[in-house]
This record gives structure tokens, C-alpha cells and sequence, in this order.
């Protein structure tokens, strides 16, 4: 979409997986979550309330479908679903698997210790994976 580019911290903390009818899929570099972020790809874009009708229509149903992925993988026991954008003002959503006792838990992820980075094979293999869920 016209002038959209993406913020450059969620450039680096997360792998770009595919393109949905709005936004981009991009995983979380953290191991400790099964984590995923949509990105609608609309240009200067905070605010969920400044995409339009259609838009926000889209953005939801992409929500439906990757937070049901995420909480078909083994030992989700709660989707956490959070678009904060205090730090990374372009409008984002983070769809989180989370389980009793997770490294965050009961708290949210945000602030939550390090990332556990995933080695270059195993994001390879995490991205593939995620790309043949979203088919």
C-alpha cells in the first residue's frame, strides 16, 4: 500500500512472514511466546479508530485468524491480544500465546525480562511453519 514503511524496532525485533489482505504477519524474535504482530500496511497510522470501516473490518478478521493459530499450539492456554504503541507509534497488534507459568506470567510480556532470540535455523524453520499455517 502507498507509503506505508515499517517502523524500524519492529524491523528488528520481529521476521517478516507474510502478507495478509491488510497488514503484514511478522513473528516476534522471543522463544519464550508463540507471538505473532500484524502490521496494516497504512501509511502514518496510529490509531486503530484512523483506519476506515473496511479497513478496521480487515485488520479484525486477520486478528480472528492468527489468534486462533496461536491458540491451537501446544500449551496455549490464553491469547493475549494488545495494540499499546507507546514505544512504536505505528499502529501494531500483538496476538501472544501465553500459559500458567510462562516466563512472564501473570504478568504481560512487555518489560518482562530479555528476548530469548531464535537462532538463524530455527526462525527459518519457526517462519516457515507459521507460513503454512496462514494458507
Amino acid at each position: 500500500m502507498t507509503g506505508f514503511q515499517l517502523d524500524a524496532r519492529l524491523a528488528a525485533d520481529s521476521v517478516f512472514i507474510a502478507d495478509g489482505p491488510l497488514s503484514q504477519v511478522r513473528l516476534m524474535d522471543d522463544t519464550r511466546f508463540p507471538w505473532l504482530v500484524l502490521v496494516p500496511r497504512v501509511a502514518a497510522v496510529s490509531e486503530w479508530l484512523e483506519l476506515d470501516g473496511g479497513q478496521q473490518r480487515l485488520l479484525l478478521a486477520e486478528i480472528n485468524q492468527a489468534g486462533n493459530l496461536i491458540r491451537a499450539q501446544q500449551g496455549v492456554q490464553k491469547l493475549n491480544i494488545g495494540a499499546l504503541g507507546n514505544i512504536v507509534r505505528q499502529l501494531h497488534v500483538h496476538l501472544v500465546g501465553r500459559h500458567e507459568g510462562d516466563a512472564a506470567w501473570p504478568g504481560p510480556v512487555w518489560g518482562s525480562g530479555a528476548a530469548i532470540r531464535h537462532t538463524p535455523e530455527a526462525l527459518a524453520d519457526d517462519v516457515a511453519r507459521w507460513q503454512q499455517r496462514l494458507r
